[in-house]
C-alpha cells in the first residue's frame, strides 16, 4: 500500500443512522376496589420500524475505527470545531499515523468555514483537497454501512441504546476491515474517474 494512504484519516458525520420510531405504551393503574384508573402509571419507549435517529461524527484509518462522537441538536461550525479539538488528534495517536497525516472531510459548509479553517491552519492539520458532491470518493461510506448492519442486527429497542450499541458495535471493526478500504482507494478514484463521476460498485 502506498504511503499517502496508510497517512489519511477519514472523517465523516452519519445522519439517521438507523431508522426508530419510538412509541409510548401505556401502563394503566389498579385502584384498591379492582376498577381501572385513566391516569398513566409509566411510560414506557417501544420501537417500531421507520422513526428517529442519532447523527454522529466518526473517523477511521488503516490501523483501525478513531473516535466516534454523538452529536446533539443542530450540527453547527462551532460544535464541528469541539469535535475536532476533542477527538481529532486523539484519534491520530491511537492509530499511530505519525506526524505526517492527512485529513479528509467532505465540502460541507461547516466544515469549509472560516472558523473551522482558521482552527485547522492553526493546528497545521494538512487536509486533503476534496470535489464537491462526491461520496463515492469516501470509504468511510462504508464504514457506515458496516457499523448500520452490525447495529440493526442486535435490535436497539430505544435512542439510548441504540447509541450505546452504535459505540460498541463500532469499537469492533475489524483493523484488517478499515486496512483493506484504504488499500483499495486508488483503485476507488480511478473507477471514480472512468465513470466521469457516475456512480462506482463503492
Amino acid at each position: 500500500m502506498r504511503t499517502e494512504t496508510k497517512t489519511l484519516i477519514f472523517g465523516d458525520m452519519s445522519c439517521g443512522l438507523t431508522k426508530l420510531k419510538l412509541n409510548c405504551l401505556a401502563i394503566m393503574t389498579i385502584d384498591t376496589f379492582g376498577g381501572k384508573r385513566g391516569k398513566l402509571a409509566s411510560l414506557i419507549p417501544t420501537v417500531k420500524y421507520g422513526g428517529g435517529s442519532i447523527m454522529l461524527w466518526g473517523c477511521f484509518a488503516a490501523g483501525g475505527t478513531g473516535a466516534l462522537h454523538k452529536i446533539d441538536g443542530i450540527m453547527r461550525k462551532e460544535h464541528y470545531v469541539e469535535i475536532l479539538k476533542q477527538h481529532l488528534k486523539t484519534s491520530t495517536r491511537k492509530l499511530k499515523l505519525g506526524r505526517k497525516w492527512v485529513f479528509q472531510m467532505d465540502n460541507d459548509p461547516k466544515h469549509t468555514a472560516k472558523l473551522v479553517k482558521k482552527w485547522l491552519e492553526d493546528n497545521k492539520v494538512n487536509v486533503l483537497e476534496w470535489p464537491s458532491q462526491s461520496p463515492d470518493l469516501n470509504p468511510i461510506e462504508n464504514v457506515w454501512a458496516e457499523l448500520k448492519r452490525h447495529v440493526r442486527a442486535r435490535r436497539p429497542t430505544n435512542l439510548a441504546q441504540l447509541h450505546q450499541f452504535c459505540q460498541e458495535e463500532w469499537a469492533k471493526i475489524p483493523a484488517n476491515y478499515c486496512e483493506k478500504l484504504v488499500e483499495g482507494y486508488p483503485k476507488r478514484l480511478t473507477q471514480v474517474i472512468q465513470f466521469k463521476g457516475n456512480g462506482t460498485k463503492y
